[in-house]
């Protein structure tokens, strides 16, 4: 197994605590990563038929297995919510655990989790492989983000395309696969399960239809009711249906930073999906050549970019602190990143070769802003240091 950056922090927390909630997308190695952190824990999967309705029929009988009997690994828990009442009784009557909860459906069960489980339970967010991961360096650390001294020396061991093609979830790269076929799968799975589990969409010929084009928005602001209109829903559907995505951590939105600076500012968040690979297959990208000329290329470089950031600090227990700016003359910062004292400005370019355009947001919003010191993000494999900026090599931005 490739060595998760989360597991240490999944270490240090269970025991502290009860119980720690590991979620994350479907297939993103929550069951790995808890067996093979804790391999004397018993584990048992709710998707299993009967261990589901014993759950659900009998939940005192059903958490009575495990008294007295140390740690235990309970998978895919959204499939018995109201698991989680019993078990804060069982917990508090110090009566066997503690106990490793997983599942892949974020906002509903994080809700129910920590309002049977206030003060009990810790909550970890696991996405698919980072670059770190998969090239077995020590992550970027959230404080060195605009530093050099932790950017590895060596060449970008991947193909750029080649990744935003594959993507990031770890049954891809850990067997080889031929991404296509895996993700046509995971893209059928999901509609035809979790949707139908999480709300009654109606028609999901439609919704599928809707996922796709929301894609084509991939980096852009949200327009919930242009959105609907091009897919033949109302606005109301429509917002449904982000939710529901959000959710089952298909996408994530990125919300507006809230410094004006006197300035007009958006207020629509922007929308990223969770795995460029995905990403791709909903575009229709089917061959990694013909990623190069797409009209969308350099929308898929950000949201692998951002997506990135995002797990340098999901993948250390942190919220992310991420943001991005823009004014009401569409002037903008891709990316805010809030570090405690101060926000450090990230721009994103796909471009090989830095040329002087590429900082003319960061110039701006630092005029604004009054402090200096940005990062640029770019499709080369050159780090270093660009008077006041940080110009970081895509493998290195996390």
């Amino acid at each position: 197994m490739i060595p998760r950056t989360l597991q240490r922090r999944l270490k240090e927390l269970l025991g502290p605590y009860p119980a720690v909630f590991l979620t994350g997308p479907r297939q993103s190695g929550k069951t790995t990563l808890a067996q093979t952190t804790f391999p004397d824990f018993r584990y048992l999967s709710l998707e299993d038929l009967q261990n589901r309705r014993d759950a659900l029929e009998d939940p005192r009988g059903f958490l009575g297995r495990f008294e007295g009997r140390g740690g235990v690994i309970l998978d895919e828990v959204q499939r018995a919510p109201d698991l989680f009442s019993y078990l804060q009784g069982f917990i508090d009557a110090n009566r066997g655990g503690p106990f490793l909860l997983t599942g892949s459906q974020h906002f509903l069960l994080s809700e129910r989790i920590t309002q049977s489980l206030a003060g009990r339970v810790a909550i970890l967010e696991l996405m698919p492989f980072s670059l770190a991961e998969i090239t077995q360096r020590s992550p970027l650390a959230p404080e060195a983000m605009n530093r050099l001294d932790e950017v590895p020396a060596e060449a970008a061991p991947f193909d750029l395309d080649g990744i935003l093609f594959k993507g990031m979830f770890p049954r891809i790269h850990d067997k080889g696969l031929e991404p296509t076929t895996w993700l046509d799968g995971y893209v059928r799975t999901y509609v035809e399960r979790d949707v139908r589990s999480i709300s009654n969409v109606g028609n999901l010929e439609t919704f599928t239809r809707f996922v796709s084009l929301l894609a084509g928005r991939a980096g852009q602001l949200l327009n919930a009711s242009s959105l609907g209109a091009d897919a033949g829903v109302t606005h109301v559907t429509a917002r449904k249906w982000i939710s529901i995505l959000q959710e089952s951590y298909i996408i994530h939105l990125l919300c507006p930073h809230h410094a004006n600076f006197s300035k007009r500012l958006v207020k629509s968040p922007k929308v990223y999906f969770v795995d460029t690979g995905l990403l791709c297959y909903l575009l229709g990208i089917r061959r990694v050549e013909n990623l190069a000329t797409h009209p969308l290329r350099g929308a898929i470089f950000e949201n692998f970019v951002v997506s990135e950031l995002t797990k340098v600090f999901l993948h250390q227990g942190i919220r992310p602190p991420l943001s991005f700016w823009r004014d009401s003359n569409g002037r903008e910062v891709d990316v805010i990143v809030d570090d405690g004292s101060r926000s450090i400005p990230v721009e994103i370019k796909s471009g090989k070769t830095v040329v002087p355009d590429f900082f003319k947001g960061l110039e701006y919003y630092e005029r604004l802003s009054g402090h200096g010191g940005g990062i640029l993000v770019y499709g080369g494999g050159e780090s270093y240091q660009r008077g006041q900026h940080v110009v970081r090599a895509w493998w290195t931005c996390s």
